[in-house]
């Protein structure tokens, strides 16, 4: 009967022993299961596809910070194509992928967004003034879920256009190519007109209501006898910069603009915040946020980091000669 009794047990015991392992196979261990919950999702609202670098330089500052894309993070890509009618189904779509934050890279994006939630953190960038926006309360206290890399654009282009008189300074007259549709840019063009006052330039503001009008933009440019042409930041006049260059070139003007890819493409000169520093910053506020930081407590900033670039190429091309002061400061100068 004790005989009966140690086999019995010894059956129960390797019976549990078997099952406890076959538990073993099919559930996850517990860290794996916890890892897994937590990989973070970060929704990137796009208002006119990625822009040139933006991706490299966002996955890298991830990766400074420890964050590798389909290991410990996810990016969640959303792209309106520059429609301004999806953004907002986009940010919807965000918002019910429960998706931890969002990364907007404009201010028509950021907009979108803030519309969409009012709690899951947002990180902005490249968005001009987002205290008048009302996307803030201030700089230094956000206040609510919106956070991140604060573009000063009036202060950008005017530096812009007075680096333009120290390069030439023997030029008196400059248009400045706008979007109409861009709120953005009434404030910016008249800080240039009551800057262009006190440094002796008298500006002729073209703004351009449809891509259509780039043709006529170009004649009325032509008959205020403009001796530069300055072409405000914007996707949709980047969009459209082959076109603009080239009419340009054809009236021997020179063009200012804000970003390295126009000077490349045959601008003279290039002023504003280097990028990919803008994109590895907005990882950082990423990183914060994930870390249980607070958007409303977390201070924005402004960029840190600027590229001036010299075409000398151009400037061969249109007979002109740029001053050394310019030359000596420029971080690029093609030649």
């Amino acid at each position: 009967m004790r005989r009966f009794r140690g086999v019995r047990a010894g059956v129960v015991t390797r019976l549990a022993t078997g099952i406890a392992a076959l538990v073993l196979l099919i559930t996850p261990a517990a860290g794996e299961t916890q890892q897994a919950a937590t990989v973070p999702r970060i929704g990137v609202l796009l208002h006119d596809g990625a822009p040139p670098g933006f991706l490299e330089a966002f996955r890298d500052g991830l990766r400074d910070l420890g964050y590798l894309e389909a290991k410990n993070i996810v990016l969640e890509l959303r792209n309106a194509e520059g429609k301004n009618a999806r953004l907002a189904a986009l940010a919807d779509e965000l918002v019910q992928l429960r998706v931890d934050l969002i990364l907007a890279l404009n201010t028509p994006a950021a907009m979108a967004a803030k519309k969409a939630t009012a709690t899951i953190p947002i990180v902005i960038a490249r968005v001009t003034d987002p205290v008048r926006s009302g996307l803030v309360a201030s700089l230094a206290r956000p206040g609510g879920n919106v956070t991140g890399l604060s573009f000063n654009n009036s202060e950008l282009a005017v530096k812009g256009l007075e680096i333009l008189r120290e390069a030439l300074p023997g030029i008196t007259r400059v248009s400045v190519l706008s979007n109409a549709g861009n709120p953005a840019h009434k404030p910016q063009v008249l800080a240039m007109e009551s800057a262009g006052e006190r440094i002796g330039l008298k500006l002729h503001s073209v703004p351009l209501r449809s891509p259509n009008d780039l043709q006529p933009s170009f004649q009325a440019i032509a008959k205020a006898r403009a001796e530069a042409l300055f072409v405000l930041d914007d996707t949709a006049l980047t969009g459209q910069r082959s076109e603009i260059l080239k009419l340009a070139s054809a009236q021997s003007l020179p063009v200012v603009a804000r970003y390295k890819d126009f000077a490349d493409a045959g601008a003279l000169i290039a002023y504003g915040p280097n990028l990919p520093a803008v994109y590895r910053r907005a990882a950082y506020y990423v990183h914060r946020l994930l870390q249980g930081a607070s958007a409303s407590d977390l201070p924005l900033e402004e960029p840190s980091v600027f590229d001036l670039v010299v075409n000398l190429k151009t400037a061969k091309a249109l007979g002109l000669t740029i001053s050394r002061s310019v030359l000596a400061r420029a971080d690029d100068v093609i030649e």
